[in-house]
């Protein structure tokens, strides 16, 4: 017995030590960078200052953050439509047919999002697959350009996250219980009338919480952005890479990130509250 709660005291603290050294100190130095201020010599001058938060309320800054919502909540919101039936449809299948589907929606998990946004430069380049399947079949007479676009960046976006939201969606689902459904039909209500009212508010903590799954990374994808849309689409991730690796802005990158950390702390507040209201009315 001694042994046991000797092993269990063991492998908590090696997850204590691993979370302060990797996780809260990384995290407490960002914060006291944050206000600091900028040194052409050292890259960090140890003078408080709140400059490099009021930076942020800079007309371009602030158009990059609107920029960067904007395609982050496009996206979601294609994820959302694209996830949703797939979700539903796996959800129905019979039991035997799932792992199979749901394998094949985490295989993409296995290869690093870095290279599979690098392979659909291949697809969506001027002289890539997709234009040259459409040549093909006679759909367009010339190439279509949607290489550093704002559409490119929107694909690659989805491309990249549509598991994220697949995932809790089919959780939220298969828990669905089925009685709910048929007391509706026996009600008369026909199968819209049922998705709207039945099945769509008791799967929406999944709704939220894959939701959130996509929104939050969408916003500081740089490497989306930098590889598939150019300079005109940034997002605030490209905004903290530049900050930290080209202008050597260690403090105002901190800033900035610290922003990204704070806004993606306030939805998940959200989240929450919204999960709690949900369970509560749920439970009356």
């Amino acid at each position: 017995m001694n042994s046991k709660i000797s092993l269990q005291k063991a492998i908590i603290s090696l997850i204590v030590i691993w979370l302060t050294l990797f996780v809260m100190l990384p995290n407490v130095m960002i914060i006291v960078t944050s206000f600091l201020t900028r040194d052409e010599a050292n890259l960090i001058e140890m003078t408080f200052t709140l400059d490099n938060y009021a930076r942020l309320f800079d007309p371009l800054y602030l158009k990059v953050l609107s920029h960067s919502f904007y395609m982050a909540i496009i996206a979601t919101a294609l994820c959302l439509v694209i996830g949703y039936p797939f979700a539903y449809i796996v959800a129905k299948m019979p039991i035997k047919a799932r792992p199979l589907m749901l394998f094949l929606v985490i295989v993409p998990f296995w290869t690093n999002s870095l290279i599979r946004t690098y392979g659909l430069k291949i697809v969506l380049g001027t002289q890539g697959i997709l234009n040259k399947s459409l040549l093909a079949l006679e759909i367009i007479e010339k190439p279509i350009r949607l290489m550093y676009t704002e559409t490119a960046v929107m694909i690659g976006l989805v491309y990249v996250l549509l598991p994220f939201i697949i995932l809790p969606l089919y959780s939220a689902i298969e828990k669905l219980d089925d009685t709910y459904v048929e007391a509706a039909r026996d009600l008369g209500a026909n199968k819209l009338q049922t998705f709207l009212r039945v099945t769509l508010p008791l799967t929406m903590p999944g709704i939220i919480g894959g939701c959130l799954l996509v929104l939050l990374p969408a916003l500081g994808m740089f490497y989306v952005s930098d590889l598939l849309g150019g300079a005109k689409n940034l997002l605030i991730g490209n905004v903290i890479k530049s900050q930290v690796l080209n202008s050597r802005d260690w403090p105002f990158g901190a800033a900035t990130s610290i922003a990204l950390t704070a806004a993606m702390a306030i939805m998940l507040y959200v989240y929450y509250s919204v999960g709690k209201m949900i369970n509560r009315k749920g439970t009356m």
